[in-house]
């Protein structure tokens, strides 16, 4: 009797725990407040496709694809950068791609990889779909769709730009590398830690051969780097700046030069004069993407592993610059 006791509580105490766990799932999905959607397209890259939309969002607003960065996933990059937040705010709808261990051990986006960073090809085309399906299923305005992303993000939203660049009006990179790093350093790792050796034509022939024959309009890029990030380091950025000033056929001096919540910022113009290229320098910050959580016009995010509390939150920075406000 003494044994079957001790079984039925043993059973109702895995059954409780079990229910337990079944219900928090919920909870964390609605918290981050994503849907996860299925049967976007052949997905050749493997990845899962997650949204977010503002309830009673209206046809033609903008769609802002986030990419996350290594070790992180679609519920906890969407909000903690804050792209969800001023989803609410400003009346557009993000799109959330998802890496898998399968695919990285370290659920990076396959940057590096030339048959994930190709048109037509691997993660590449798997997010060109996503973004295909989701002006569908939200009636989105397709000439107003940015892509923006940290780390591994922030250099597989340079392989969109460059292989994709009918599809984004503008883009944005957070602690990220140029487009074709990996292949001009030799090795991504050399492209993290010490960079690339190309001339300024030499990057935006690169891009240029991603997409053969496009004539324009290419996608205007914002660039943020902290000046003491060691995983992926700020030379990076400067050859962002030469790869997209050549891309745009704009020069390689800035014609703004300030600085923004006490960060240097600079914009380089294109030949029309208006600016293609904007960089913030975050003055002392590691790898990570900057936010700055709290209730004001201009703060965003959550503080957390690579989401750096800097008083400046980079994707209300970057949404201000691409008019979603």
């Amino acid at each position: 009797m003494t044994s079957t006791r001790a079984a039925l509580l043993a059973a109702l105490t895995a059954v409780a725990a079990l229910c337990s766990l079944l219900l928090a799932v919920p909870r964390v999905h609605a918290a981050a407040g994503l849907e996860e959607v299925t049967g976007f397209g052949s997905n050749p890259g493997a990845l899962k496709m997650y949204r977010y939309e503002p309830e009673g969002l209206p046809a033609g607003r903008p769609v802002v694809v986030a990419l996350h960065g290594c070790t992180q996933n679609a519920a906890g990059y969407g909000p903690g950068s804050g792209w969800t937040e001023l989803a609410d705010r400003w009346g557009f709808s993000v799109l959330v791609p998802e890496q898998q261990s399968g695919n990285n051990a370290n659920r990076c986006f396959n940057w590096f990889r030339t048959g994930d960073s190709s048109r037509g090809q691997g993660e590449a085309a798997s997010i060109a779909q996503m973004v295909d399906r989701q002006l569908a299923d939200a009636a989105g305005d397709p000439d107003r769709v940015q892509v923006t992303g940290l780390s591994a993000g922030g250099a597989m939203t340079s392989v969109m730009m460059a292989a994709y660049p009918e599809k984004f009006r503008a883009g944005g990179v957070v602690a990220g590398l140029p487009y074709g790093c990996a292949q001009a350093a030799g090795s991504p790792y050399v492209c993290m830690y010490v960079g690339a050796t190309q001339t300024p034509q030499q990057w935006g022939d690169r891009v240029r051969a991603a997409r053969p024959g496009y004539a324009g309009p290419w996608p205007r890029l914002t660039v943020l780097h902290g000046s003491a990030d060691t995983t992926v380091k700020p030379v990076n950025m400067g050859d962002l700046v030469e790869q997209w000033t050549d891309v745009h056929g704009a020069d390689q001096e800035a014609d703004v030069s300030d600085t923004v919540g006490g960060y240097p910022h600079q914009v380089f113009h294109g030949p029309d004069g208006s600016g293609v290229v904007e960089t913030y320098s975050i003055t002392g910050m590691g790898h990570g993407q900057p936010v700055d959580p709290g209730s004001g016009d201009a703060q965003c995010g959550t503080a957390g592993a690579y989401l750096l509390d800097v008083d400046l939150c980079a994707a209300y920075r970057m949404g201000a610059a691409w008019g979603l406000r």
